[in-house]
């Protein structure tokens, strides 16, 4: 205990030290109903004894300062907190409980009352952005249902969202907006067959309701894209399923999200979410080239990107993948569009949610966003929450300043990687047999088979060199 104030005196003598002030010199959210403040808009500090966090450098010892994400510092051409645009998920950070498939919730964060009233959510939503200043983030993602409770009916439901929507509004100022938003299709029951695939149609007209309000808040708080997971679009038997009226719906359903979002002027983008299985056996989104493929069919390929979750215990893996394969399928296809950047253990089979904290993986998901030349106006959303076991207020801050530091530190591995420039020689001749007129002639669609066998002949059994797998490897290695 006296080791706690002791930290907890010297973070409040760092605060006034290097001139930050807090959100409100009033009551912390703990003493909530002791008679400090009794009000539903109660404005204190929710996070009282965290500073806002800065740029220490590699050697901090501070758990509470970033040692890596130097917001403003130029890497390859942009400042780091261009390449990041990063994103606190509302859904995680702030109705995170902590339960388990196995286990009742563990966390009971101070400013909570136990209700799921529109005046707790507006307490949420005041808790929210004082995180993210905090953080130093301008950008955040929420599920309408997340942020406002669910009301006995849609209209209901509706003005419950536009009242905590209004606070949000003037929350956010001029500085923060929404990176997305989205509708919540799965946890309703009467979502359990989907949504835009159920087989009910007033459950398809309920759908197409919720969405297009969640458009228009979006819209109305300056999102740049808008998300659709299709979490319950999918089938768990072809017995009792026509899939192809189901996959032809799903586009009809799609095809007047775009003709909505471009009826109000909304200019974001709309991303799908890839993943293979969960909770539905089947999704119809199972992986980026599965998307694409979609998209192409129905002729949206030119209205929507993708949205790739990384964590490799479910949405990658799932479909058989690396994260990697998955963002180098988006970018190749041009559908490259966001990220939510979490990951999984390896030794758990449900989807943890876990921070990003490995640094090789790290640096293989900057590789591609370099590559692609950023993901603006997407960015990095932490779709992840904080272990079961970590329930103080700090454990939020610290989850998210160890996410932002790995990426910005895979971020400086592929600065590193360029400027070397081994690996993308390593590369180039693997394939310099190409870089030759006939070569030429193939990838630019002019050399017939007849052309080619005649080559064939003409050289006799090719040469197969090595791939050098082990080098590129060491390269790689090299700069972690």
């Amino acid at each position: 205990m006296k080791a706690g104030r002791i930290l907890l005196l010297l973070l409040c003598l760092n605060e006034v030290t290097f001139g930050v002030i807090a959100d409100s010199p009033t009551c912390p959210a703990s003493d909530l109903g002791s008679g400090c403040s009794g009000s539903d808009e109660w404005e204190g500090e929710f996070f009282p004894g965290i500073p806002k966090i800065k740029y220490e450098g590699p050697s901090t010892k501070n758990p509470l300062a970033f040692k890596w994400y130097n917001a403003d510092e130029e890497i390859l051409g942009k400042k780091m907190k261009e390449w990041m645009r990063f994103s606190v998920a509302f859904w995680h950070t702030f109705r995170g409980t902590g339960g388990d498939p196995f286990g009742a919730p563990t966390k009971n964060w101070p400013w909570e009352d136990g209700t799921n009233s529109v005046a707790m959510a507006k307490r949420r939503m005041r808790a929210n952005f004082q995180f993210i200043n905090k953080l130093g983030v301008d950008r955040w993602c929420f599920h309408d249902r997340d942020i406002a409770p669910d009301g006995k009916t849609l209209e209901e439901s509706n003005k419950n969202l536009d009242e905590v929507v209004a606070l949000a509004k003037e929350l956010q100022g001029t500085k923060i907006r929404p990176l997305w938003g989205t509708a919540q299709l799965f946890l309703h029951p009467r979502y359990m067959h989907g949504g835009a695939t159920s087989p009910e149609v007033g459950v398809y007209a309920y759908a197409a309701a919720q969405v297009k309000k969640a458009i228009e808040v979006t819209h109305y708080l300056g999102g740049e894209n808008y998300v659709f997971w299709g979490g319950r679009e999918g089938y768990q038997s072809l017995l009792n399923t026509d899939m192809g009226r189901e996959l032809d719906h799903l586009a009809r359903f799609l095809e007047a999200a775009v003709a909505y979002k471009k009826k109000i002027g909304f200019n974001g983008t709309l991303l799908i979410e890839p993943k293979p299985q969960e909770p539905t056996k089947h999704q119809y989104d199972w992986d980026a080239a599965t998307s694409a493929n979609f998209l192409r069919k129905y002729g949206l390929i030119g209205e929507f990107k993708l949205n790739i979750e990384c964590n490799h215990c479910n949405h990658a893996t799932l479909s058989g993948h690396s994260c990697y394969h998955e963002l180098e399928t988006a970018r190749l296809n041009g559908l490259l569009g966001n990220v939510d950047a979490n990951t999984g253990d390896p030794q758990t089979g449900w989807d943890t949610d876990q921070f990003l904290t490995d640094i090789a993986e790290a640096t293989l998901v900057m590789h591609s966003v370099v590559k692609n030349g950023g993901i603006a106006p997407g960015g990095f959303n932490f779709d992840a929450k904080l272990r079961r076991e970590s329930t103080d207020v700090e454990d939020l801050f610290i989850a998210h300043i160890s996410g932002m530091d790995t990426l910005a530190r895979g971020l400086r591995n592929v600065a590193k990687l360029i400027e070397d420039g081994s690996l993308p020689e390593l590369v180039r001749k693997r394939y310099e047999s190409f870089d030759t007129e006939i070569g030429a002639l193939i990838e630019a669609g002019k050399a017939d088979f007849e052309y080619l066998e005649k080559k064939a002949i003409g050289w006799g059994e090719p040469r197969v060199p090595s791939s050098k797998q082990e080098l590129a490897e060491m390269l790689f290695q090299s700069v972690l």
